[in-house]
């Protein structure tokens, strides 16, 4: 080989050598920087399940029916419904093809499968609730009203237990010192076009620390979600107040109250919403608000734990104010997160494929 050949080899090897080194450079660069999105640590795997479009968007409560999943998205709409506007019902298969779409009035914020086919839709959290319930066999939709609520505002989740709908009492008034003084949970049922409710737990309930197991009195100002553990208890979060209120024995005269404060690296933190991972093979789903400001109008992702699954009996929280999922220590309220960078984290929901599983039946 010529000198010539040899050099210009050379200056070719070393002018690659240069471009992978500056492309190493720059990945470097960005990794530190982070990625836009959400991230999942491993484990666990993060996939897109479902997007907003121009029809429907802002995700919310997400719930299964057989093979199919039910997602609330709240369109915008103001959560008094003043605007006269509706949110929209949107029924996926398992790997997220739209089925069908229902719109409801209001400001969708509760959704929750009674019976085995009624759909319950809660509207307007913070004031002027309404219920549409739709037969999903059907598809006919019927609507029903509340008489003016004692504590002001609306009506936020449901939950169903040993055959009752509850309810928590959203956005309440609060007296001069700051404190709630109305019921924070009910009971509803149906009689002709209205919902009445029968109020079951008191915002300055009683309760013990459970960390800590020191008596003290409640002052839930921001009931919200709702979910059953898997020792059948109750779990309020009391959201705007970053605390979990544990409910034994809801229906008795003397409830069994327990408070759980949340943390995420020793500092107070706030969540939407939990669920508990399920005996059975499963994958989580969970909602993202998205960012109306930045045009994001928001994304269902779907969780995955391929190599052994989910622990069975764990608990998993979304932050709408932080933007993680995260599991939650029971005994102690810390938070470990295994999915940060969400705008707004709201529903989570464990999917079940097979739809004859056992654990869709506590709702029922």
């Amino acid at each position: 080989m010529s000198t010539q050949k040899l050099s210009m080899k050379f200056a070719v090897l070393f002018s690659s050598a240069a471009i992978l080194f500056c492309a190493l450079s720059l990945s470097r660069s960005v990794s530190a920087q982070g990625p836009s999105g959400p991230v999942a640590q491993p484990p666990y795997v993060l996939s897109v399940f479902a997007t907003s479009t121009t029809a429907y968007s802002q995700p919310d409560s997400i719930v299964q029916w057989r093979d199919r999943i039910l997602v609330g998205f709240s369109n915008g709409v103001a959560k008094d419904g003043s605007d006269g506007k509706s949110s929209t019902i949107v029924e996926y298969s398992l790997s997220g093809k739209v089925k069908r779409t229902f719109n409801v009035p209001g400001h969708n914020d509760g959704l929750r499968l009674v019976g085995e086919n009624d759909l319950w839709c809660l509207q307007n959290e913070d004031a002027n609730p309404n219920l549409a319930v739709i037969d999903l066999e059907s598809g006919r939709q019927k609507n029903y009203t509340f008489a003016p609520t004692v504590h002001g505002g609306g009506y936020d989740d449901m939950r169903v237990k040993d055959g009752k709908v509850l309810i928590t009492a959203s956005n309440p008034n609060l007296n001069g010192a700051g404190v709630n003084v109305f019921p924070a949970l009910v009971i509803a049922s149906l009689h002709g076009n209205m919902v009445d409710v029968e109020p079951i737990l008191s915002a300055e309930a009683n309760a013990t620390d459970i960390p800590t197991g020191a008596t003290l009195t409640l002052n839930l100002t921001d009931p919200d979600s709702l979910a059953i553990d898997p020792r059948g208890n109750v779990l309020l979060d009391d959201q705007g107040d970053g605390q979990l209120i544990f409910i034994r024995h809801p229906f008795s005269d003397n409830p069994v109250v327990g408070r759980l404060n949340l943390t995420l690296g020793g500092v107070a933190t706030t969540v939407d919403d939990t669920d508990f991972a399920p005996a059975s093979n499963s994958f989580m789903l969970v909602a993202d608000i998205g960012n109306p400001a930045t045009g994001d109008g928001g994304t269902v992702y779907r969780i995955d734990s391929p190599t052994f699954g989910f622990e069975p009996g764990t608990a998993y929280s979304a932050s709408d104010t932080a933007g993680f999922v995260g599991t939650l220590n029971l005994d102690t309220g810390a938070i470990t997160t295994i999915v940060t960078g969400l705008n707004s984290g709201r529903g989570v929901l464990f999917v079940v494929p097979d739809a004859d599983d056992d654990r869709r039946q506590e709702d029922r």
